[in-house]
């Protein structure tokens, strides 16, 4: 029960992350968003650590870093995939191979979810797709080539070994990593994006209203990856990746909210699915 809430509560967080990143990647280059996003987490990720201290496993921080890693390429992808304008279709593509993968990873592993569960693994995964079905703007036309369809799925490829990797983190060193694997995820992150940052010169650093998103998608975004790293310590990746996926969820709904956007049909049955999914696997 705990880990379950755990997990669910890592992808409501992640939502409020990537909704905030997205609006601050509105008036901003989306790479100089993602990196900034990143720093600014790190005092409150200081803090997380310290109250929750434990000697350093360096089987730990390799895992963390190759996740960190693995995520600032899949954002990268996601957000190239993104820029074509067929958000209906990379959205979905990109949740439902980043939830799906790990599922696959743990059985494959001798995970056993009883039947129940996987009943609500499976109503995670039809969720994570149907929300995150979003509107097609009216007057756009939107090409699906190959190239984006093998982005979509690159992207969620990359964030799927993210899930893998910091369970595979968590699980280190008999479990006693601690937070020291979500450091060393964000700090491989800010490497790897700062050699980005430098070779490309993208530009657009957010400012103003941009910036002010930024400073709230990191934390958000870096609690999330605390509380998925606590979920999987425990909890089976095939039952915690599905439901730390459900992100677009609070995506969604913060759309409703604040940019008063309008649910479709599919939408709404995501959304009743994803609470399905929730009670099924807390079974």
């Amino acid at each position: 029960m705990f880990v379950v809430a755990l997990a669910a509560l890592s992808g409501l967080v992640w939502g409020v992350g990537d909704f905030a990143g997205g609006k601050a990647a509105q008036n901003a280059a989306a790479l100089p968003v993602a990196w900034l996003s990143k720093l600014v987490s790190l005092p409150l990720l200081a803090i997380y650590i310290a109250l929750s201290f434990v000697p350093i496993q360096p089987i730990s921080l390799l895992w963390g870093a190759l996740a960190g890693a693995s995520g600032m390429v899949g954002l990268i992808f996601f957000y190239r995939a993104l820029s074509a304008g067929a958000m209906t279709v990379v959205a979905p593509i990109t949740a439902v191979t980043s939830a799906i993968i790990p599922v696959i990873f743990g059985l494959a592993n001798g995970e056993q979810p009883s039947t129940v569960r996987l009943i609500g693994i499976g109503c995670a995964l039809l969720a994570i797709g149907l929300v995150s079905l979003a509107p097609v703007p009216v007057g756009t036309t939107t090409l699906v080539t190959r190239r984006l369809i093998g982005m979509s799925v690159a992207s969620g490829g990359c964030f799927a070994l993210f899930f893998i990797f910091m369970a595979t983190a968590a699980r280190a060193a008999g479990g006693t990593a601690g937070l020291w694997p979500s450091a060393a995820a964000q700090l491989a992150a800010l490497a790897f994006g700062a050699v980005l940052l430098a070779s490309t010169r993208p530009g657009g650093w957010p400012k103003g209203r941009s910036l002010r998103w930024a400073l709230i998608a990191g934390p958000f975004d870096m609690t999330a990856n605390a509380l998925y790293l606590l979920a999987t310590r425990r909890g089976e990746i095939s039952v915690v990746a599905p439901l730390a996926a459900l992100y677009p969820v609070t995506t969604v709904l913060l759309a409703l909210i604040i940019d008063r956007e309008r649910l479709r049909a599919v939408q709404i049955v995501g959304l009743v699915l994803a609470v399905i999914a929730l009670v099924l696997v807390n079974r």
